[in-house]
This record gives C-alpha cells, sequence and structure tokens, in this order.
C-alpha cells in the first residue's frame, strides 16, 4: 500500500509505527454553522482511508477532532445573544447529523478542544521550559518559530521568505513578537469571550496548540498519519509539527495527507459568489450517498469541482450499482437452484479480478476513481451472468462480494427505508386491484398521480416496485 506524503511529496510504501494498528488524526470542523460541502470532503475521503485500512486487517484508532472555541463560533454567538458553548453543541449535533447522512463512521474519539484545555497549558508551559516559547507582558504567549529548525518542512516554504512576507504583514498587537513568524499558543481573555485560567493569564488557547495536544493525548507522540485539506498545510500542521516535536523530541507524524481544494462550478466557494452549498441544502436535493459518490469519483489529491450536472451523474451512476444489487437480491431469493451450478465456479474464479483491480487501485495511494471502475465491472459482469436462471449462491456470492466492496467506499446499496402516506400506499394498492380487474386504464392513469407525487413504479416478475424520482 503507497500513500502520497505531503511531507516528502512522493509515493512512499505504508509501514505502521506498530504492526497491524493504525494511529490516525483528521483535522476535524469548527463548528459554528452548518458544515458545507468543502468540509464535507475529507470527512469523505479520510472516512474511506479508514475503511479501507480496516478491510486489509489494521486495527484503526481514528480521532477526529472539533473545534469548539474559536473566533468565529465567539461572533455568532455574540450575534444571537447566547454563549459560545451553545452554538457550538448546536452545530456539533448538526454536524453528526450530516456526516451519518453521508455514512462517514463516527471517531474512535472525537475530543472537543474545550475539553482538552489542561493538557494544552501543560503542553505551552513545558515548550516555554524548553525555550520554544517565551511569553510577553499581557501574558501572551508565543512559540519562538526560529527555535525550531526544520519549520517550513511540510510546506515547503523558505523561512526567510516567510519572514518578510510576515513581517510586511504584521497587524496592530503583534509588535511584542520576537519575530514576525512567533505564533500564538495562549492569549488573554476579552470582553465576553469564554476562558480558562492559566500560568499567564485568563485566556484561551491558539487554534494550533488544540490539535497537537488532543493527538498526543489520543494517539501518543508518533502517530501514523496525520490528514486534512490542503488549506491546512500552513500554517496550522506545519506549527502542529512544529509544537509536537519540540515538545516530545519525536517525529509527530509518519505520513501526511490533504486532500485537493473543491470548487463549484469551476469558482471558489464563497458566499459573496452566491455559490456557497451545505451539506443541509444538497440533502434537499439528494440523498446524501450521491454526495458521497461524487465525491469520490475523482482522486483526493485532485482538485473537484461541484456542478447539477455531475450530480444528476453521480446519482445516475449509484443507481445503476443499486440496481444491480436488487437484481442479485431477487435472483437469490428466486432461484429454484440453491447450490452453485459447474458452469458459475468458474465465473466466480473470474469474478475474483474485479476485486483484485479494486484493491489495486486502493493501495496505489487510494485511488478511489480507479476502485469504482472496478465496482462498475463487477456490476457489468454480475447483469451478464446472473440471469433469471442462476443458482441461489452464484447471486448471493456476487451480491457479497458487490456490497464488501461499496462497504469499503461507505456506499450503502439499499435505498433508505421510506415511508409512504396513507393515500400513496393506497393508490398502489388500488392500481393493483385495477390491473386484476384488466381495468388498464385506470392503473396508467394511477400511475401518471403517483409520478405528479413522485413515486415511480416499476412492475417486475417479483412485484412492483417503487422509487422517489
Amino acid at each position: 500500500m503507497k500513500i502520497f506524503n505531503t511531507m516528502t511529496r512522493r509515493k512512499e510504501e505504508f509501514v505502521p509505527l506498530e504492526e497491524g494498528k493504525v494511529k490516525m488524526y483528521v483535522c476535524g470542523p469548527t463548528v459554528y454553522n452548518l458544515i458545507h460541502i468543502g468540509n464535507a470532503r475529507p470527512m469523505i475521503v479520510f472516512d474511506t482511508v479508514r475503511r479501507y485500512m480496516e478491510y486489509k486487517g489494521y486495527e484503526v484508532n481514528y480521532v477526529s477532532n472539533f473545534t469548539d472555541v474559536d473566533d468565529k463560533i465567539i461572533k455568532k454567538a455574540l450575534e444571537e445573544g447566547v454563549s459560545a458553548q451553545e452554538i457550538s453543541t448546536r452545530y456539533i449535533a448538526e454536524c453528526r447529523k450530516d456526516m451519518e447522512g453521508m455514512n462517514v463512521k463516527p471517531a474512535t474519539t472525537a475530543p472537543l478542544a474545550t475539553q482538552e484545555i489542561g493538557g494544552m497549558i501543560e503542553m505551552i508551559q513545558k515548550l516555554i521550559e524548553k525555550g520554544h516559547a517565551y511569553v510577553v507582558g499581557d501574558g501572551t504567549v508565543y512559540f519562538r518559530v526560529k527555535s525550531f529548525r526544520d519549520y517550513g518542512k511540510l510546506s515547503h516554504k523558505n523561512l526567510d521568505d516567510l519572514q518578510s512576507g510576515f513581517r510586511a504583514l504584521q497587524v496592530s498587537g503583534e509588535d511584542q513578537k520576537e519575530d514576525p513568524l512567533d505564533f500564538v499558543l495562549w492569549k488573554p481573555k476579552k470582553e465576553g469571550e469564554p476562558s480558562w485560567p492559566s500560568p499567564w493569564c485568563d485566556g484561551r488557547p491558539g487554534w494550533h496548540i488544540e490539535c497537537s495536544e488532543m493527538s498526543k493525548k489520543y494517539l501518543g507522540e508518533e502517530i501514523d498519519i496525520h490528514a486534512g485539506g490542503e488549506d491546512l498545510i500552513f500554517p496550522h500542521h506545519e506549527n502542529e509539527i512544529a509544537q509536537s516535536e519540540c515538545c516530545n523530541g519525536k517525529i509527530f507524524a509518519r505520513y501526511w495527507m490533504h486532500n485537493a481544494f473543491l470548487n463549484i462550478d469551476n469558482r471558489k466557494m464563497s458566499k459573496s459568489l452566491g455559490n456557497f452549498r451545505t451539506v443541509r441544502q444538497i440533502s434537499e436535493q439528494y440523498d446524501l450517498q450521491v454526495l458521497r459518490f461524487f465525491m469520490l469519483n475523482a482522486h483526493y489529491r485532485s482538485p473537484l469541482n461541484f456542478s447539477a450536472d455531475l450530480m444528476e451523474s453521480s446519482k445516475s451512476s449509484l443507481e445503476r450499482i443499486r440496481e444491480a444489487a436488487a437484481r442479485l437480491l431477487d435472483r437469490k431469493a428466486a432461484a429454484s437452484v440453491p447450490s452453485l451450478l459447474e458452469a458459475e465456479a468458474a465465473l466466480l474464479e473470474e469474478a475474483k479480478g474485479f476485486e483484485a483491480k479494486f484493491e489495486e487501485a486502493m493501495d496505489d495511494d487510494f485511488n478511489t476513481a480507479d476502485a469504482l471502475a472496478a465496482v462498475f465491472e463487477l456490476v457489468k459482469f454480475a447483469n451478464t451472468h446472473a440471469g433469471e436462471g442462476c443458482s441461489a449462491e452464484f447471486a448471493g456470492a456476487l451480491l457479497e462480494k458487490l456490497t464488501r466492496l461499496c462497504d469499503v467506499l461507505g456506499l450503502t446499496l439499499g435505498e433508505k427505508e421510506e415511508i409512504l402516506d396513507e393515500e400513496i400506499e393506497a393508490l398502489i394498492r388500488e392500481r393493483q386491484e385495477a390491473r386484476k380487474d384488466r381495468n388498464f386504464a385506470r392503473a396508467d392513469e394511477i400511475r401518471g398521480e403517483l409520478l405528479e407525487k413522485g413515486i415511480i413504479l416499476k412492475d417486475t416478475r417479483e412485484g412492483v416496485k417503487w422509487k422517489r424520482a
């Protein structure tokens, strides 16, 4: 299994720190509003990485945090006249609803920044003692960037260029820094903001120290994989490395993974451009499994463009897979022959090739686009060979293969269970009676009525099937 490591800018063979186990940290969202589809990409991508690791037999300790104290959260709280905790609690719950809709597995641990303040203070104190951080007059604590000679190794940025750029951008109140590059570890409280006591002043932590502490607490001083969106490479992940390695004296993470940006209609997503989309808005138009399919239909390191046409295409493609699974289920249930036929044994051997292609794609830096291509080859194979005369064992074996591969991608094959209201149920029953009475005009009329209500009927040998348009 090869992973493209942002640190080295090349694919590397994955070798875990501990055989059979993976320690993985993924930066989670700042919870001040509903998550948008840009947030959704790393959630889906790295959930799929986790699923494939588990498919390969690894025990994965997957940690993904919620940043529940931040300027944006405080601003939202002030606007609504409520506490910052009320805002964060509300949107953590909403985020979890969206994650469930996208079939993102709950993290092994999902820590909240506000519950880990004590550990952050201890880490900051250790950095001060080691000479990597310093306190200024108002109690602000800064990290001394030049004390870490490897600063810039992840983003591959030149320290001298960074210094001149930061000097030009220095804002009011930062003249107390020793160097423009130094960044905040702890900052004094402001009126109306949440704060915690510390040896330096009542205040709150800087953003970067949060992930360093939570990763250390729940995964240890060294981890296998640290991941997030490419916008986090600098300064967030660069600063995490500096803090963690200066504090712990060890390499922080062996592999760094970053997904590329997502645009909408070939433009950067922005509220000012009117192309901002939340996951909740998408769920009003599509099953969120369609969004997941769309995200996985491109390599995670490739920029991805969101559009209505591409979502419709993803919807159709996912339906093809689900329809194939439904046919296999029907064949298995209706088959008159239970055991494998002689010719089917050879076909099942041939079908193993699609699984091999799937694994080959995923082993190559989690190439989900090629993995989906292998799934569609299996779908075509099943549609071709699992006909009405196939055995129950053959149909069941193909269904099991298809289900297993789709589960790695987090794609569910069964339609979501939906409840029809009494009026629609009554119309379906009336149509069935009309057909029995050979009143085909009324049957067609009811089909039209149901279509107007967004219900599509399909008459099959196994009975009437329906789905929402």
